[in-house]
C-alpha cells in the first residue's frame, strides 16, 4: 500500500478502531454507498494524483472528494445530453457576463443526496465535511446580483429538468479579491485557478474561431465577408450544474481564449523579439483575465467589447452546431424552425453583440437574406434589463465599433435605419421621439454613440424587468415609447433564488424545523408550502426551535467574524447586516451615519441610560469597484468608525461595527443564516429587484428597507407589520430632487450631527469632506444629496427607533421571523424560471427517463 493510503489507514484506526481495514483505492464512478465513495475518493488520491504521494491532507482530500463526485456529474451529463439530444426539444441558452457560482462541493452533494454517504465516507478517511468543504475557493466569475441571480437560474433549470443551458467566460482573476488594511480596500487579483478547479471539464473538440478587428470585403454580387484582422479560439469549459433529486445535469460552458502554436513566430523569438513573438498568446491571455477590466481608456473600452463579442460569438457559433447535429437526418435544413428550437436571452445589455453576430453568421455563414436572418432573430432572442441607471444602460463609441467589429457596425446601423423606416411608416406621431427611441445616438456628431439597451428592445421578441416595480418603471419611464409601439414586447419576471443553496443546505438545523413542522421536505422544491408555518406562528414549540436554530446560527457567523476581523461580537445582540456591492445608491453611507449617531447619543447617555439600550452588531460588507471613489471612502469609513467604536470601553458592550471583508457566496452563507436585522435601503425607484432581500427574508431575518424593487413585493407578501420601512416612494423622487434643487430642503438636525461628528474628527484624521460635501448643496456635479440620504434620514432613524424596541420583545420578534419565512415561498427562483420557460421561452420539461 503507497503512503498517503498508509495514512488514511492510520487515520482511520483512530478515529474508528484498530480492527477496521482500511478503504481500498478502487474506481466506483457512480458510487452513493459510504464505503465505496471512500474507496472512489481513495482512488482520485491515487490515481488521478495532482500532489506527492507522501500525505491526504485536508487540500488533497478535497480534491480528490470533488473528482469523486465529479464522476457521478459527468455520467448523469452524458445521459442529460444524450436524451436531450434524442428528444429534440426547444432548448434556452443563457448568454451571461457573469455568474457567482459559490462553492461546489456542498452543492453537489446536496442536490444529489449524498450529503450523509460523503460525510460518512470522509470520516473513514480521517477527515471531516466540514472542514473538507472549506478548502474549496469561490469561483471568481461574477461580481453581485446580476451573477448570483444567473447561478440561481442554473440550479432552477436543472430542478425543473428544463432543456437550458448557461454561457460565459472563464475569467483567471475574477473581479478582485478584497484586502482590507488602514488605507481602506486594496484590491488583489482572485486565486480560485491559482491551482485548479476539479469542478470543469475542458472540451478540447469544443473550439471556434472569433475574429477581430478586419475590414470588411464585398464581391462583385454584393456579397459582403468580414475578413483580415486577428483571429482568437475559444475554447469550452463545461462546469456540471446538478438538479436537486433529479437525474438531469445540465452544464454552465465557459469560454477561454487561446492562440494556436501557428500564432507564436518562432523566427522573432528566437530574434530576441519575444513579446511580439507571442503578441496574439498575450492578447488571448487578456480577454479572460479579469471581470470588467477598467474602461476609462479606449483601450480599456476594447477589452470589454473585445470580452462581450468573444461570449457572443463562441456561444451562438456552438448553438448553431448543436441545432445542426439535432437537424442532421430530418431532411433538408430549414432555418425556419430555428426560434422553435432555440431561444437565447441575454442576461442585461453586456451580451448585445449577439443580436448582430446571430445576423451575420446567419446571413455570411449560411446565405440567408436580410429578411430571413432577421425574422430568426427577432424570434430567438429576449432580453432581461436589470437597471435604470443611466451609467449601466450601456453606450459604446461607434468610432471604437468600427475599429473592433467592423461587419457587426454595418448590421447594427442597418437595424438602426429600418427601425427608423418603420416609425416614419406606421407611427408618424412619433416621429419627434425618434431621437431618443433610435439606436445610434448622434446627439454629439463629434462622439456618436450605440444605445445598448435601445438595440435589444428593438431587436428581441421580449424584454422582461426583474421586479414589479422595476418593470412598471420600464413601462412608464424608461421604455415608454417603445410601449406604444410594441405594447406586448414586454413583461415582468420577479426575480427568485434557490431555495436549495439559501434555506437548506446553508441552514440545516432551520429547515429541519421547517420539516419538521410542515411534515414534508417538499417545500424545497415547491417554496409556496413554506406558508403552512402561519399556522403555528403562536406555538412556544415552533418559537423554542425557531430561536435556538437563530442562536446557533449567530454562534457560528461570531466565530467566523472573530477570525476574519479580531472583533468579538456577541450573539445576544441584534445581528444588524448589510451586504451587498458599495453604491450610493444602495446608501450604506446612510447605514453608517445611522451608525454614527448612535453612538454618538450612547457617549452621551449616563450608564443607566445605556442598559435600556438594545445592544446592536452592525455589519457591512461588499465591494467598491477599484475607481469608484466615492464607494471606497464609504468602506474606510465603516473601517475607521469599527476602529473607534469597538475599542471604546463605554460603548462597545452596546455597540459594535464591523467590516466583513471579501464579501462573497461562502460569506454571505454565515452571514444569511446568523442575520435578524437586513437593512434594504436603496433610494426608492433605483434597485431594480435585489434578491439580497429575498435571502435574507426567507432565512426569518426582518428587512429595514425602502418601497424598491422586490421589497415592495415582499413587504405584500410577509405582511407591513413585519416589515419596518422608511423614506421617500419612487413617484416622489424627481419632486425630491427638483426641490432641492430649488433649495427647499431643511435637513434634520440629527442628520447634521452625524456629519458633524464625522468632521470633528472622531474617527481619525483622513479627510471625509469630499465624501460628506456629496450630501451638501443643492446642485452640481458630486453635489446635491442625489440618493436623498439627507431627506430619507428622520424617517430611517424612527424605523430604527422601532426595530430596537421590537427586538425587547422576544415573542414578537419570533412571530415577525417566522411570518418572514412563511411568506417568502413566491420568491423562489423555481417559480420565476417556470414563467420564463412558460412566457418567454416557450420551453418544457424534458427529464431524463
Amino acid at each position: 500500500m503507497f503512503i498517503h493510503l498508509k495514512f488514511m489507514a492510520s487515520t482511520r484506526k483512530e478515529t474508528h478502531g484498530a480492527d477496521e481495514t482500511p478503504p481500498t483505492a478502487v474506481g466506483y464512478p457512480l458510487a452513493e454507498k459510504p464505503s465505496e465513495i471512500a474507496a472512489n475518493i481513495a482512488y482520485h488520491a491515487h490515481y488521478t494524483p495532482h500532489f506527492s504521494p507522501l500525505k491526504f491532507d485536508l487540500e488533497q482530500a478535497y480534491y480528490a472528494a470533488a473528482e469523486s463526485v465529479r464522476d457521478l456529474l459527468i455520467q448523469r451529463w452524458d445521459e442529460t445530453y444524450v436524451h436531450f439530444h434524442k428528444a429534440d426539444p426547444k432548448q434556452t441558452y443563457y448568454l451571461s457576463m457573469e455568474y457567482l457560482q459559490g462553492r461546489a462541493l456542498t452543492n453537489a452533494i446536496g442536490n444529489l443526496d449524498l450529503v450523509q454517504g460523503y460525510a460518512d465516507a470522509l470520516n473513514q478517511l480521517g477527515h471531516k465535511l466540514e472542514e473538507i468543504v472549506e478548502q474549496e475557493k469561490d469561483a471568481a466569475l461574477g461580481n453581485g446580483g446580476l451573477g448570483r441571480l444567473a447561478s440561481c437560474f442554473l440550479d432552477s433549470m436543472a430542478t425543473l429538468n428544463l432543456p437550458a443551458w448557461g454561457y460565459g467566460l472563464r475569467y483567471r482573476y475574477g473581479l478582485f479579491k478584497q484586502r482590507i488594511s488602514k488605507e481602506g480596500q486594496e484590491e488583489v487579483a482572485e486565486d480560485w485557478l491559482e491551482k485548479f478547479s476539479p469542478w470543469e471539464i475542458v472540451r478540447h473538440d469544443v473550439r471556434f474561431p472569433v475574429r477581430f478587428f478586419g475590414h470588411v470585403e464585398v464581391s462583385p454580387d454584393g456579397f459582403r465577408k468580414w475578413v483580415g484582422g486577428e483571429v482568437l479560439q475559444a475554447l469550452a469549459y463545461d462546469v456540471p450544474i446538478p438538479g436537486y433529486k433529479t437525474k438531469n445535469t445540465i452544464s454552465l460552458r465557459l469560454w477561454e481564449a487561446k492562440a494556436t502554436a501557428d500564432d507564436f513566430n518562432l523566427f522573432q523569438f528566437n530574434d530576441g523579439q519575444y513579446e511580439s513573438a507571442a503578441q496574439l498568446h498575450s492578447k488571448a491571455q487578456q480577454i479572460c483575465a479579469v471581470l470588467y477590466p477598467g474602461d476609462a481608456t479606449e483601450d480599456g473600452k476594447i477589452l470589454r467589447l473585445k470580452q462581450q463579442f468573444f461570449l457572443c460569438s463562441a456561444s451562438l457559433q456552438d448553438i448553431i452546431v448543436r441545432f445542426k447535429e439535432r437537424r442532421n437526418g430530418v431532411g433538408a435544413l430549414q432555418w425556419s424552425e430555428f426560434p422553435s428550437k432555440v431561444a437565447v436571452q441575454l442576461n442585461d445589455t453586456h451580451p448585445t453583440l449577439a443580436i448582430p453576430e446571430l445576423m451575420r453568421l446567419l446571413m455570411d455563414g449560411e446565405g440567408l437574406g436580410w429578411d430571413e436572418a432577421w425574422d430568426v432573430t427577432t424570434k430567438t432572442v429576449a432580453y432581461t434589463n436589470h437597471t435604470v441607471l443611466p451609467e449601466a444602460l450601456e453606450k459604446w463609441p461607434k468610432a471604437i465599433l468600427a475599429k473592433l467589429l467592423p461587419r457587426h457596425l454595418e448590421i447594427i446601423e442597418e437595424i438602426d435605419k429600418r427601425f427608423m423606416a418603420l416609425i416614419h411608416s406606421t407611427r408618424t406621431d412619433m416621429e419627434d421621439k425618434l431621437s431618443s427611441m433610435r439606436i445610434l445616438d448622434n446627439s454629439n456628431p463629434q462622439k456618436p454613440v450605440i444605445r445598448m439597451a435601445n438595440l435589444c428592445v428593438v431587436s428581441s421578441h421580449t424584454v422582461n424587468g426583474v421586479a414589479q416595480l422595476h418593470s412598471d418603471i420600464l413601462k412608464s419611464e424608461l421604455f415608454a415609447d417603445y410601449v406604444s409601439v410594441w405594447p406586448t414586447k414586454f413583461q415582468n419576471k420577479t426575480n427568485g433564488i434557490t431555495p436549495r443553496r439559501w434555506l437548506r443546505f446553508c441552514s440545516p438545523e432551520l429547515s429541519n424545523i421547517i420539516t419538521k413542522w410542515l411534515k414534508t421536505d417538499e417545500w424545497i422544491t415547491n417554496l409556496d408550502l413554506l406558508c403552512g408555518l402561519r399556522q403555528f406562528v403562536d406555538d412556544e414549540g415552533l418559537h423554542e426551535e425557531w430561536a435556538s436554530a437563530k442562536m446557533a446560527n449567530k454562534s457560528r457567523l461570531a466565530q467566523y467574524v472573530l477570525q476574519v476581523t479580531g472583533v468579538s461580537i456577541d450573539p445576544n445582540s441584534l445581528f444588524d447586516i448589510q451586504v451587498k456591492r458599495i453604491h450610493e445608491y444602495k446608501r450604506q453611507l446612510l447605514n453608517i451615519l445611522g451608525a454614527v449617531y448612535r453612538y454618538k447619543k450612547l457617549k452621551e447617555m449616563s450608564i443607566e441610560e445605556r442598559k435600556k439600550v438594545t445592544p446592536r452588531t452592525v455589519m457591512i460588507g461588499g465591494k467598491a469597484f477599484a475607481t469608484y471613489t466615492n464607494a471606497k471612502r464609504i468602506v474606510k469609513l465603516v473601517n475607521d468608525v469599527g476602529a473607534v467604536v469597538n475599542n471604546d470601553p463605554e460603548v462597545s458592550k452596546y455597540l459594535k461595527v464591523v467590516f466583513i471583508p471579501n464579501y462573497n457566496v461562502s460569506v454571505a452563507e454565515k452571514l444569511i443564516p446568523g442575520s435578524e436585522l437586513s437593512q434594504q435601503t436603496s433610494t426608492a425607484g433605483m434597485e431594480a429587484s435585489g434578491t439580497g432581500n429575498m435571502k435574507f427574508s426567507l432565512n426569518g431575518c426582518l428587512i429595514i428597507g425602502t418601497l424598491d424593487g422586490a421589497n415592495v413585493e415582499i413587504r405584500e407578501e410577509i405582511g407591513e407589520e413585519n416589515f419596518f420601512l422608511f423614506g421617500a416612494r419612487a413617484d416622489e423622487v424627481s419632486r425630491l430632487r427638483k426641490e432641492r434643487e430649488l433649495g427647499q430642503f431643511k435637513p434634520d438636525s440629527r442628520f447634521e450631527e452625524a456629519k458633524q461628528f464625522i468632521r470633528s474628527g472622531a474617527f481619525g484624521s483622513y479627510d471625509y469632506n469630499p465624501l460628506l460635501d456629496s450630501l451638501e448643496g443643492n446642485s452640481g456635479y458630486g453635489r446635491g444629496d442625489y440618493f436623498l440620504v439627507g431627506h430619507d434620514f428622520p424617517s430611517y432613524m424612527d424605523a430604527q427607533a422601532q426595530v430596537d424596541e421590537a427586538y425587547k420583545d422576544k415573542r414578537r420578534w419570533l412571530k415577525m421571523s417566522i411570518m418572514s419565512t412563511a411568506g417568502s415561498g413566491k420568491f423562489s427562483s423555481d417559480r420565476t424560471i417556470s414563467q420564463y420557460a412558460k412566457e418567454i421561452w416557450d420551453i418544457k420539461a424534458c427529464p431524463v427517463p
